[in-house]
């Protein structure tokens, strides 16, 4: 569905990504492992057009996506939620959630994915006309996703939704994520959270400063010497 291959990229003189090359296949749960720096959130924002590689392609459904705008990329179906949440602070929660769908022309589908979401995230459905600003961080983490998922991505991208969040709210976080993988949404996964990020995932990819050092099932990552000594505590 995806590939990245050989991506090099650049800030200023820093080279942040130094030949990152892998897949993800439809229907799939790919994590996207490593530490603070690794260069994990600009490979999501490479994808998402807001970085430009310096060297590399990137593939979606035998499409080049290189040389496209993020506009572009959302229109082919490609949706970040991003780290920080970044939900829209003077607008109600509904509100929010209808501006993922804002490129759908389909009125009648949106209002079935809107009931959806608030199925996902039953706090939602109590906070509709509540603005973003007053929900809490667990609370717009729940409001990002859902606002990501109105877009009706065929690629879902999750850039460390677990962060900052008290153990209880990550725990629901990914309850959803795991559900919507059986679902059949096909998720590119970002997350410091070496374990939890293991326990719903395919398969797996280790970064450490802007190369991809480990690769594997999420079996294997899970009983790899050096993850389990350095990432779980092992």
């Amino acid at each position: 569905m995806l590939s990245f291959e050989d991506i090099h990229i650049y800030y200023g003189e820093v080279h942040a990504l130094k030949g990152v090359s892998f897949t993800i296949n439809e229907g799939e749960l790919v994590a996207i492992l490593g530490a603070n720096g690794a260069g994990k959130s600009t490979m999501l924002m490479t994808i998402s057009g807001i970085q430009k590689p310096r060297q590399g392609r990137i593939m979606f459904d035998g499409r080049e996506l290189s040389n496209l705008g993020p506009f572009e990329i959302v229109r082919s179906g490609i949706v970040q939620c991003p780290e920080g949440r970044h939900i829209f602070g003077g607008l109600t929660v509904r509100q929010n959630l209808l501006m993922g769908a804002v490129q759908r022309q389909d009125r009648q589908k949106v209002q079935s994915d809107l009931e959806w979401v608030c199925s996902l995230f039953p706090i939602l459905s109590e906070r509709t006309s509540q603005s973003g600003a007053t929900l809490s961080g667990g609370e717009q983490q729940m409001l990002a996703i859902g606002r990501a998922l109105m877009a009706r991505p065929r690629l879902l991208l999750l850039d460390e939704p677990s962060l900052g969040l008290a153990p209880v709210i990550v725990q629901t976080i990914f309850e959803v994520i795991r559900q919507l993988h059986l679902e059949g949404v096909t998720i590119l996964l970002v997350e410091q959270n070496v374990h939890k990020a293991l326990q719903v995932a395919d398969r797996g990819y280790l970064l450490e400063t802007g190369q991809v050092v480990i690769s594997g099932t999420a079996k294997e990552l899970r009983l790899n010497p050096s993850i389990k000594s350095h990432y779980l505590g092992g």
